[in-house]
């Protein structure tokens, strides 16, 4: 291991004395892919991807419950553990001292109908992606989250928000990015092919990729590129096993810091500025969450009754449909579905009857119709 980790900060080095421009775009292209290979054995062992060690980090052993799971994660003392009590009234062990918490504490709040489950991770240091800290072990945990709550002292250095984004991107989690339109086609012969459908500007082309596709051992493939991607997002295609997870960025302690500071942080994205001991804008806190999430409530109405408002079903999308809500409710009942009667924002008139593939809007009332 330590040999490796010797090796990554020696290619970290040439790569940072390495000016970027046209004539040493291969060259650093053929660092990146090194750098991710050897970063991939690091965590998963000898073999990379395709192995497992028992020194490899795996998460702590939390049951996953409700519609959605928020993992806390920061450096030590920056008030995960009193937000965790905050939301959920679970009693998580606070002190000034630093690494109180050792171990994930979990919880569970109720939010719009929702059951969500919240994690507090113990706190990661530098370099928790090799290691350090059980930082294996909290960041594998955060990989199973619907979303990453990054949660920073407003008073510290914003460098504290770059450590952390660096921790998670060299475990493998891209926060706040979609996976690239890339579709990657390992062949039997024909060499290293590409084909471009949108103009590549950030570096990639058939050179780079022949060289990347070099240190993965892979001699032939295609790789059809839908939109413009850099040398990263295309070792990231090859290893086929990064986490696109959605994050927020909590501001802890905002009591600690002047107006004038706090009008420099609103100026970032994804951010929600909050104080957990005094419980400010936890509100607000809650309603980014629930957004980022992509969370909508849809009611049940049986024939001939009211509808059941107390326990909506959830569902996670941007456009779910019918057919979607109602396999959330049995996977079984799909067979014997007719029709829906639909009431609300997504019906033109009340009830709208509907097929599978209408789209439900959030606070939408159904009734499901079963073939006779």
């Amino acid at each position: 291991m330590a040999d490796i980790q010797a090796k990554i900060a020696e290619i970290e080095t040439e790569m940072a004395r390495t000016q970027k421009n046209k004539a040493t775009n291969y060259h650093l292209g053929t660092l990146k892919a090194k750098l991710a290979k050897l970063k991939s054995e690091l965590i998963n062992g000898p073999g990379g991807k395709s192995a497992g060690s028992k020194d490899a980090g795996r998460g702590f052993d939390v049951k996953s419950v409700g519609e959605v799971r928020l993992g806390l994660v920061g450096f030590p003392s920056v008030g995960k553990s009193t937000l965790l009590t905050k939301l959920t009234n679970t009693v998580s062990a606070t002190s000034a001292v630093e690494f109180t918490t050792l171990t994930c504490i979990p919880g569970t709040m109720h939010y719009r109908g929702a059951r969500i489950q919240v994690l507090d991770l113990p706190g990661i240091i530098e370099g928790a992606a090799d290691g350090k800290g059980r930082g294996r072990q909290v960041i594998s945990t955060a990989r199973t989250c619907s979303l990453i709550l990054i949660v920073l002292d407003a008073g510290k250095p914003l460098t504290h928000k770059k450590i952390i984004e660096q921790e998670l991107f060299n475990f493998g989690i891209r926060i706040n990015q979609d996976p690239p339109d890339v579709k990657y086609i390992k062949k039997e012969s024909g060499g290293i092919n590409i084909q471009e459908m949108v103009k590549q500007t950030k570096g990639v082309n058939i050179e780079v990729a022949r060289l990347v596709c070099r240190e993965y051992k892979i001699s032939c493939a295609e790789f059809i590129l839908r939109e413009d991607i850099t040398v990263d997002q295309l070792i990231d295609v090859i290893e086929g096993n990064r986490a696109y997870i959605p994050a927020l960025y909590l501001f802890n302690k905002i009591d600690s810091i002047t107006i004038e500071e706090l009008d420099i942080l609103d100026q970032l994205p994804n951010y929600v500025p909050i104080s957990s001991q005094h419980g400010w804008n936890i509100e607000e806190m809650l309603e980014e969450i629930w957004n980022k999430c992509n969370m909508i409530r849809i009611y049940t109405k049986p024939k001939g009754q009211m509808p059941d408002y107390e326990q909506p079903v959830i569902l996670q999308n941007e456009n779910p449909t019918i057919e979607e809500f109602v396999n959330k409710i049995h996977r079984g009942l799909m067979s014997q579905f007719s029709h829906a009667w639909v009431w609300g924002r997504s019906a033109k008139h009340v009830p709208q009857r509907c097929g599978k593939d209408h789209v439900l809007c959030d606070e939408d009332v159904v009734q499901i119709c079963k073939k006779v």
